[in-house]
């Protein structure tokens, strides 16, 4: 898996995540430690990134906003993805390919897989496709109705 592919849906969550468990004490410890992640950033980035999450500059460094804030609340829905990048949904017997724009496709998959859709098997995305497992012709048909209401 590439992490580079994610951009910043998975840059801003492992802000989170890196704020919620370590004492992150300043923009250059935090571009320090998401290196350390994998994440490449430069300082007006992360500034943004800072500001869009809502973080809150304490005494011991960066903190979630009073009454904390979900993960998942920062990262954009499930029907928001699909419907800003999913191109094309085609069925193939237990399969679905989901084509979608250049450098989109991995989000769109973990998105996909965050939601735990009992059709769903397994994901494995590339670029600019995601290949979905079904258990049956049936559950692919059910699925790729459900991903094509995203797009409407």
């Amino acid at each position: 898996m590439n992490i580079f592919s994610y951009g910043k849906t998975a840059r801003q969550k492992a802000i989170l995540e890196l704020v919620s468990k370590d004492s992150i004490g300043n923009q250059d410890e935090l571009q320090h430690a998401l290196s350390k992640k994998g994440f490449k950033v430069g300082q007006a980035t992360l500034s943004r990134d800072v500001h869009e999450l809502g973080l809150v500059k304490t005494g011991s460094g960066y903190a979630l906003p009073e009454g904390g804030l979900a993960l998942e609340a920062a990262l954009p829905s499930v029907s928001r993805l699909v419907w800003e990048f999913v191109l094309e949904v085609r069925a193939a017997q237990n399969l679905l390919v989901i084509k979608t724009t250049v450098g989109s496709a991995q989000p769109v998959a973990a998105a996909l897989d965050a939601e735990s859709w009992p059709e769903v098997v397994g994901t494995i995305a590339g670029d600019d496709a995601i290949l979905i497992v079904t258990p049956d012709k049936k559950a692919a048909n059910k699925l790729a109705l459900r991903i094509r209401e995203m797009l409407a």
